[in-house]
């Protein structure tokens, strides 16, 4: 029976796209007969505490001899000189969603730092597996050769088409915006909210719908901003939603959006896309590849007016966005399976461990 122990920081059942593709992951290797484990490393990576590091130090030396490893970016990047250590005694894969130094808002130094200390730790894995071409093509400036490389991108599983709620909360002729993000400094809500204040005399709503604890200062900031541009009313800040009550925001929806300055893949984007609605996002990650021309629209990261056009164009324009909307219908029964994605895990892990 195939084994495989999984080391992630911090708590797998973190609602981000990154936890949920290593929590979906697990389960499709366990539906297909592995032996999973989960090795939890402290939640300060990936700039972990000195404490943190001593036990990752031992969470690694726990793990027996001849192992295969899969250690999330997270914490890969973050202590090359432990991955270096049990390079030779583990059978050690990388698990990327994006490079380390590409997270928005670090400082220059912090960045520069994480990109060298990632270029080691990636140096000393037996094979890298990553979420999506442009994390693959990233790769390359850290050294990682193509043959060590292999996109594995997330599954999206079958939803029902959005559908405008009839409650009294939907009676109205506004359009209905939806994002699903982290308020972090990556996911750029800001951009967002100084595009919709641009558009105050049309007619929408905004419901956010992602935790409100990463980052307290960009949620301040986004608040007053909304406060400031007169927004109070139009805009919810949900906080942190379940399973269930996000795929109610989905439903009611009409449209998705997603100032995102950077993605590894794009996975919120793929959920409203398996429900048949059009996106307004950015180019990054694999989101290019899955909105195509045909379901939506995308706009360069960090640019107000080019947001605030996009927007103004399906609001005006009834007829784009239902050309739009049949896009994302047609797009959603074309988005890869969780099943695809764990087979090809699965294939990665196998021929890491019979490599000799």
């Amino acid at each position: 029976m195939p084994s495989l122990a999984l080391v992630v920081p911090g708590d797998l059942a973190t609602r981000t796209g990154g936890y949920g593709y290593d929590r979906r992951i697990l389960a499709g290797l366990k539906a297909r007969g592995w032996t999973a484990a989960v090795v939890a490393l402290d939640a300060s990576f990936p700039l972990p505490t000195p404490p943190a590091r001593a036990h990752a130090v031992r969470s690694l030396a726990a793990i027996p001899d001849g192992s295969l490893v899969m250690i999330d970016g997270l914490a890969l990047g973050a202590m090359p000189s432990e991955i270096e250590r049990e390079q030779q005694r583990l059978r050690l894969v990388g698990l990327v969603h994006h490079p380390l130094a590409h997270e928005t808002g670090l400082e220059p130094a912090v960045a520069a730092a994480l990109e060298v200390s990632e270029r080691r730790a990636l140096a000393a894995v037996r094979h890298v597996v990553v979420t999506s071409r442009g994390t693959a093509d990233g790769l390359l400036r850290y050294g990682v050769d193509r043959h060590r490389v292999t996109v594995v991108e997330p599954g999206t599983d079958p939803a029902p088409l959005a559908a405008r709620d009839s409650s009294s909360e939907r009676m109205d002729n506004s359009l209905h915006l939806l994002c699903v993000a982290s308020i972090t400094p990556r996911k750029d809500h800001q951009v967002l909210i100084d595009a919709l204040a641009m558009l105050s005399d049309r007619q929408w709503q905004l419901r956010c719908a992602g935790a409100l604890d990463r980052d307290s200062p960009t949620v301040v900031r986004l608040r007053a901003r909304i406060d400031e541009a007169g927004l109070t009313g139009r805009v919810w800040l949900l906080g942190d939603l379940n399973e269930a009550e996000v795929a109610a925001e989905y439903h009611r929806a009409d449209v998705f959006v997603l100032p995102t300055q950077h993605e590894g893949y794009g996975m919120a984007v793929a959920e409203a896309l398996a429900r048949g609605l059009p996106v307004i996002s950015t180019p990054t990650g694999a989101i290019a590849d899955l909105v195509g021309a045909a379901a939506g629209i995308l706009v360069a990261p960090r640019d107000v007016a080019g947001l605030a056009h996009a927007l103004r164009r399906i609001m005006d324009d009834t007829t784009l966005l239902a050309e739009l909307a049949a896009g994302a219908r047609r797009v959603r029964s074309h988005l890869p399976t969780w099943d695809d994605a764990t087979g090809k895990m699965a294939a990665v892990l196998d021929r890491v461990t019979h490599d000799v």
